[in-house]
């Protein structure tokens, strides 16, 4: 079953309750999310978006993930 943009945000949301998340897309493979959380302030992109990607819970883990692609944009409130 393909997974929605819903479960994804639902998964972030779990570890970034207070984060501003959006994610779209709608065809259950590919994803482009944004997630805006003070937790980032000093941490580096790389760093920012390693924290997101552990998140998803293996949902994007080799050829059997649920998740085939997802564009990720991070960032500390301004």
């Amino acid at each position: 079953m393909p997974i929605t943009a819903r479960q994804i945000e639902e998964l972030i949301r779990q570890d970034f309750p207070d984060a501003q998340i959006t994610v779209e897309g709608d065809d259950g493979a590919h994803f482009a999310a944004q997630v805006v959380d003070e937790s980032f302030r000093g941490k580096n992109r790389v760093q920012q978006q390693r924290a997101v990607y552990a998140a998803l819970k293996g949902k994007m883990d080799g050829s059997a993930g649920e998740l085939h692609a997802l564009a990720l944009t991070t960032k500390a409130p301004e």
